[in-house]
């Protein structure tokens, strides 16, 4: 007998109801997936300055993400954290791209986290993880160029202005240039000391609490100890005692049965005797 699916066995309504939620749901998710396919695509072109395009998008996949897990039958859970992770990863690089320079692009954009898993069945490599290499690389770039002092294409500026016509650098610029380079040298050690300021006292605080788990760990597998050398000793102090109590009861036992016998054989002989010697008394 072929079993019936369950809105089947429902009410009419109740199982227009339950196809009518799971649509909706299907339907929400679906279109979760083709916008987020959609920002993966335009988060890999390269965009213009004034694009508000990809801001929207993502505004809306936060709406849809939030409105995808007030559902009553939503996806697992792992199917919803990998969603969230990649909308959290777009976020954090449109708020990278806004910053004004490339190394603090390119230190925000060591923080994402891209997606672990492909969003469709045709890509091999998740797409965020693709835009996130391709602009870790465009970061590295223009910190590149920022510190040689070199265009977008990667030519030295003095050299194009040689090509162009232009006259060469005035020693006012080339003292603001250096004073320029200098400045970004600085604002780079900058980072990497206070970088290195919090990974030490990361690394302080995670020794600390290493050691004091240690030590609580050590004190209570001494008192563990103790308890149980202490639980053996008075186990055998309870056999001990067990055994003398037993002694004792055996021993009381038979001095009573001794006592009771010489009781009997006085009271015996006393009587014999009693009667013997009335007689002669009359």
């Amino acid at each position: 007998m072929r079993t019936l699916p369950p809105f089947s066995k429902m009410a009419p309504a109740e199982g227009a109801g339950y196809r009518r939620e799971m649509m909706a749901a299907s339907r929400l998710e679906l279109n979760l997936v083709r916008l987020l396919c959609r920002c993966e695509a335009m988060a890999a072109e390269k965009r213009d300055p004034d694009e508000w395009r990809l801001e929207k998008y993502v505004g809306a996949l936060e709406d849809m993400l939030q409105a995808l897990k007030a559902q009553a039958r939503k996806p697992a859970s792992e199917v919803i954290n990998e969603y969230s992770r990649k909308v959290d990863f777009l976020k954090g690089m449109l708020q990278a791209e806004k910053l004004t320079s490339a190394s603090e692009k390119a230190l925000a954009n060591q923080f994402l986290a891209p997606g672990r898993v492909p969003t469709t069945a045709r890509e091999r490599v998740p797409a965020t993880k693709t835009v996130h290499l391709q602009s870790r690389a465009r970061y590295t770039s223009e910190m590149r160029s920022e510190l040689l002092g070199t265009d977008s294409a990667g030519e030295p500026q003095l050299d194009l202005r040689k090509r162009t016509g232009v006259a060469g650098p005035r020693p006012g610029d080339e003292k603001q240039s250096a004073a320029e380079l200098d400045l970004v040298l600085q604002r780079h050690q900058n980072l990497q000391e206070k970088l290195a300021e919090e990974m030490l006292g990361l690394a302080r605080s995670l020794k600390t609490n290493t050691l004091a788990a240690q030590s609580v760990i050590k004190k209570d597998n001494q008192t563990l100890s103790h308890s149980l050398k202490m639980a053996d000793q008075n186990l055998e102090k309870l056999k001990t005692e067990s055994e003398r109590l037993e002694q004792h009861t055996q021993k009381s036992v038979n001095w009573l049965l001794w006592a009771m016998l010489i009781v009997v054989c006085f009271i015996f002989i006393s009587m014999i005797l009693f009667i013997r010697i009335m007689p002669k008394l009359k």
